[in-house]
């Protein structure tokens, strides 16, 4: 690893912890929306991913002694995280994806609730959907904030994002562990997975560390939407869920089996509607079938978005693969959210 700016400065409250990889369209509204906060006192942790375009250069350009910059080679999204964390000094550590935003509270209002509930180990916040322009979808993720549990999270995910939480370092190394190629570097996150890493730390947090999770109410992050994301890979995303629930049978064998019938029809749901954002409705009533095999809790217990969601993709089929896409692209934008 080579640190290319170096922050000289004493060890602030918050490291904020951004990977980077070929995101030169968004990258300088992600840095200034840290460089924006009105909590001051935090070190910002640019992990260059080894990239191919303009984003490092355009990462250099802000002049700003709180800036750190790291560079690798590629090891993806968990191995970037993982590589700065390691280099983060505060005793606050929050993550942002460099293609999304923070709004100017952020940092400060999860410090103040960190410092006033030493019991919580993740702090989170809902999240704005924005497209790729930057412009606000109509929907806000609005999670359960209070009394998380394992099962919340397996089931849920309230945390929603990799950019919505900040987190006690004391929690985080709960669940450190060895690289298994390399001893000497620590990790975090889950290098081998390259989807769903953010729900299988939480869980890990939360089953193995037995940390705390708590939210608080105000909107403070804005999360990118785009068709060449997550969403757009529908199926490798599914696959990534099942290499979580993999690694849960291994470690926590008697809740994974308790819960994760409903936690499947929950993720399958979820694929679902983004099946119908991407104008797929073929595909979203596949993924509706098989969430309805493995539970109908999600029915019994959220009927309205259940149920809106089945007449999306049957409307779907009726007008044509062509016609829905169109609308689809227009209406959904990125509402269509778990």
């Amino acid at each position: 690893m080579i640190s290319s700016i170096t922050n000289t400065r004493s060890a602030p409250r918050v490291s904020v912890v951004m990977p980077v990889y070929n995101v030169e369209a968004y990258v300088a509204e992600a840095i200034r929306s840290v460089l924006a906060q009105t909590f001051t006192d935090f070190e910002l942790i640019i992990v260059d991913d080894g990239g191919a375009d303009a984003s490092m250069a355009i990462c250099r350009s802000f002049s700003d002694s709180r800036i750190t910059i790291v560079a690798q080679h590629n090891r993806g999204l968990a191995g970037a995280r993982n590589t700065g964390i390691a280099a983060a000094r505060g005793e606050y550590v929050a993550l942002l994806d460099s293609d999304d935003r923070w709004l100017p509270e952020k940092l400060m209002l999860h410090v103040i609730h960190l410092d006033n509930a030493p019991a919580i180990g993740v702090s989170f916040a809902p999240s704005r959907f924005i497209d790729g322009a930057g412009q606000p979808l109509r929907i806000v993720q609005r999670p359960k904030l209070t009394a998380i549990s394992a099962q919340d999270i397996f089931c849920r995910n309230p945390v929603g994002n990799g950019s919505a939480p900040v987190l006690r370092r004391t929690a985080l190394d709960t669940v450190a562990f060895a690289h298994p190629d390399d001893r000497t570097r620590p990790c975090w996150f889950d290098e081998t997975l390259r989807q769903s890493e953010d729900i299988e730390m939480w869980l890990r947090l939360s089953l193995m560390g037995k940390v705390r999770f708590e939210g608080i109410a105000p909107v403070l992050t804005e999360y990118r939407i785009g068709g060449g994301g997550l969403s757009a890979q529908i199926l490798r995303q599914y696959e990534s869920w099942q290499g979580v629930v993999a690694r849960m049978e291994r470690y926590a064998p008697q809740f994974t089996a308790r819960h994760v019938d409903r936690a499947r029809a929950y993720q399958l749901r979820y694929l679902a509607r983004r099946a119908i954002q991407l104008g797929d409705a073929g595909m979203a009533m596949v993924l509706l079938r098989g969430a309805r095999a493995s539970s109908i809790r999600p029915l019994l217990e959220e009927p309205v978005k259940s149920l809106t969601t089945l007449a999306a993709a049957i409307a779907g089929r009726m007008i044509g693969p062509d016609r829905f896409a169109r609308f689809a692209g227009h209406a959904a934008g990125g509402q269509l959210v778990a």
